[in-house]
């Protein structure tokens, strides 16, 4: 069973320039990623995505492979992760290598774990699931969500205003974190979200997504307190 690790890191990112090397306690932020995907030895590739030579260098200096830029079309603001990991499967298809399953790291996920990645793994393994993403509980009640309407408060599921948080249904969302997946459905279905998808909940200081300034202060803040509790 064969698996690569892609880790995704175009150039432009724009709320936060240059994000996916931005130094991170002392290093760039990409590199705690392809150390860490190196060291769980759970792939046969680790290798990183990109259109930016810079980001390109900092990769191959950690190890990881960058066997072909990015092409132009998946580099903009409009292309998919699954566009992204279509087309790097595709092109090592061209070189004769093809992969059973594929790890979509994200290059700011500094807060990842080899512990939950091999769980995913060992979830994916089952074959009860074609794809597994780590996930965060909501921490309210999103049946009791607020909304405006015509400038006014109005609940978005007003037959939930008595009902109890702890009687409700739990929901998640994506941490941005790492996706696991068959490479043959990622090809057929050409989505993250598959039709059998499975997941692992992380706690919510395991995981921050990173959209502005802010966001990184969170993620310090995160991986100093794991550092610590670790």
């Amino acid at each position: 069973m064969s698996s690569i690790a892609i880790i995704p890191a175009r150039g432009g990112s724009k709320r936060i320039v240059r994000k996916n090397i931005k130094e991170f306690n002392g290093k760039p932020i990409i590199s705690y990623v392809i150390e860490l995907a190196i060291q769980s030895k759970l792939f046969d590739e680790v290798m990183v995505s990109t259109d930016d030579d810079e980001i390109g260098s900092i990769a191959i200096m950690n190890n990881a492979k960058v066997p072909f830029k990015r092409s132009a079309k998946n580099s903009n603001d409009f292309a998919t992760l699954a566009d992204v990991l279509i087309e790097v499967l595709e092109k090592y298809k061209e070189f004769g290598k093809n992969f059973d399953t594929v790890c979509c790291i994200l290059p700011t996920a500094a807060l990842i774990s080899q512990n939950r990645l091999k769980e995913a793994y060992g979830k994916l393994m089952s074959r009860k699931f074609n794809a597994i993403v780590p996930v965060i509980k909501f921490a309210y009640p999103i049946q009791r969500a607020l909304k405006n309407h015509d400038g006014f408060l109005k609940m978005r599921e007003p037959n939930h205003y008595l009902s109890r948080s702890q009687d409700l249904e739990s929901y998640f969302h994506d941490s941005g974190q790492f996706y696991w997946i068959e490479a043959e459905t990622l090809l057929s279905q050409k989505t993250l979200f598959t039709s059998q998808a499975g997941y692992v909940e992380l706690e919510e200081t395991e995981a921050q997504d990173v959209d502005n300034l802010l966001d990184w202060r969170m993620l310090e803040i995160k991986y100093d307190f794991l550092k610590k509790t670790n």
